[in-house]
């Protein structure tokens, strides 16, 4: 548990320039003067005396459209304290750093100019930002000098920090090395969903998972609750009950969920008799048939059903070059089985598809179509329950590595006292880590790079030329469930 700290005063901050601070965008604020390191203060919003015009030409554009939403919720009678800070050290920066400056905080050239223009050195104070539990209300008072005394002092912690130890570490080197930013791009597009956050859950997934991979945030990680996941666990409920009707449009939807496309695999159409049940046809075709019963054996009838339609509607060779798949509840009889096999059928059941279709839910992309599509190809047929299965325990084993090697990593630079290490020095220290499975360090490495790549965002890379010197960092875990 954090020891407490108590604040007697607070440091006056542009409002917009604090929002910065809270949401991680930068760790350094231009002072009037010098701070001495180690001192603690709240921070006190107040409005700098820029109309919104200047705005544009005062804060960068992928930060712009921030500042000015802050500036049209400041209050007129009281400020709201959020949180508080402690300096982490004062540097000067010459004038020809302002370039690269810029780049790794919010405002522009012309900003730091204009500063630098009414101040003898433009200085720079690293500010360590934790927020308060409660935010607190003050009066507003006309004068705005560096520092104002608390009406009574203030005790917090530092159990909420904006950004990790070894985080904030990292970007303070970064800006006093003046290291460019590894991913503007990214940077960019959290400015551009940051207002569809509140409305659209997907948009705040995604604006979360890139403040995380950015280094903005050191929330503990959740999986977050896929909302399909409601009907996903139908599946193998309707399946097993007489509404035939419902398990096909489910099916339909978790084939949907894996990744298939299709004009065939419509979820609100009625399949039957005169059609088939679902059709796949990118990124490879399946056509399928659904059999949910609540008590009966699966017959002949229904193996037979999807050659005779599927020849039908697809004609011979676009049907024997298609996968076939039937997700069907109840034992198979003789003669069903016998069909299924020689006509190279799949037959799974509802539990197994709804197994399937959760751990996509789960981990986003863990289901390689291009592998499954391999096992739906091999023998055996008929009966597939093992083979699928056997694929959804090769899945959930690499998911395992995967946070295994996280985890590694993290504990690696923790004990270490180092912000990164390279590729063989973390397969030495795999091995004494009781790994789930033996990796070459090849292996390992492929690992590590499809780990930092900014679509997973679980660690971070500094690139070499020549790859094998690449060096990794920790930015988020990964939680397993499986």
């Amino acid at each position: 548990m954090s020891e407490s700290v108590v604040l007697d005063t607070a440091l006056c901050l542009p409002a917009s320039e604090i929002e910065a601070l809270i949401q991680g965008r930068m760790i350094a604020i231009m002072p009037r003067t010098f701070i001495n390191s180690g001192r603690q203060f709240a921070l006190y919003p107040i409005d700098i005396s820029i109309n919104l015009q200047s705005y544009e030409e005062y804060y960068r554009p992928s930060f712009l459209s921030i500042a000015q939403t802050v500036l049209a919720q400041q209050a007129c009678e009281k400020v709201v304290v959020k949180a508080w800070a402690r300096c982490e050290g004062c540097i000067l920066h010459p004038p020809e750093s302002l370039d690269s400056l810029s780049l790794l905080t919010v405002w522009t050239k012309e900003a730091l100019q204009q500063t630098l223009g009414q101040r003898p050195h433009l200085v720079l104070a690293y500010l360590r930002v934790y927020l308060l539990p409660q935010s607190l209300e003050i009066l507003l008072q006309s004068q705005n000098p560096q520092f104002r005394p608390l009406n009574s002092s203030l005790i917090v912690s530092e159990e909420k920090p904006v950004i990790n130890d070894r985080t904030f570490t990292q970007r303070k080197r970064q800006l006093e090395k003046l290291e460019p930013p590894l991913h503007p791009e990214l940077e960019e597009l959290q400015s551009a969903i940051a207002s569809l956050t509140i409305s659209q859950p997907a948009a705040k997934q995604l604006d979360e998972d890139i403040k995380a991979f950015l280094g903005w945030s050191s929330d503990k990680p959740t999986n977050p609750l896929d909302l399909d996941l409601s009907w996903i666990q139908k599946i193998a409920k309707v399946g097993n009950s007489s509404d035939g009707h419902t398990f096909e449009k489910l099916v339909r939807k978790g084939l949907l969920k894996l990744g298939f496309t299709g004009s065939g695999l419509n979820p609100d159409a009625t399949g039957g008799a005169g059609g088939m049940d679902f059709y796949t046809e990118q990124p490879y075709p399946i056509v399928g048939e659904c059999k949910a019963t609540k008590t009966e054996k699966v017959t002949d009838g229904t193996p037979t059903q999807l050659l005779k339609i599927g020849m039908n509607h697809l004609g011979k060779f676009q049907y024997d070059t298609s996968i076939k798949l039937i997700v069907a509840a109840g034992e198979l009889n003789f003669f069903a089985s016998r069909t299924a096999t020689e006509n190279q059928m799949n037959v799974i059941s509802p539990e197994t598809l709804q197994k399937l279709v959760e751990l996509q839910a789960h981990y986003k992309n863990s289901i390689n179509l291009l592998e499954l599509k391999e096992c739906l190809q091999q023998a055996p047929f008929g009966l597939a329950e093992d083979k699928i299965n056997t694929y959804i325990d090769k899945v959930e084993q690499s998911i395992r590595l995967r946070s295994h090697i996280i985890q590694l990593v993290k504990n690696y630079l923790e004990n270490s006292g180092i912000e990164s290490a390279g590729v063989e020095a973390l397969h030495g220290a795999y091995f004494g880590s009781h790994p789930p499975q033996p990796i070459k360090t090849p292996e390992m490495h492929e690992i590590l790079i499809e780990l930092s790549s900014p679509l997973t965002g679980y660690l971070g890379r500094i690139k070499s030329s020549d790859c094998k010197s690449d060096r990794f960092y920790f930015l988020r875990d990964l939680l397993i469930s499986c």
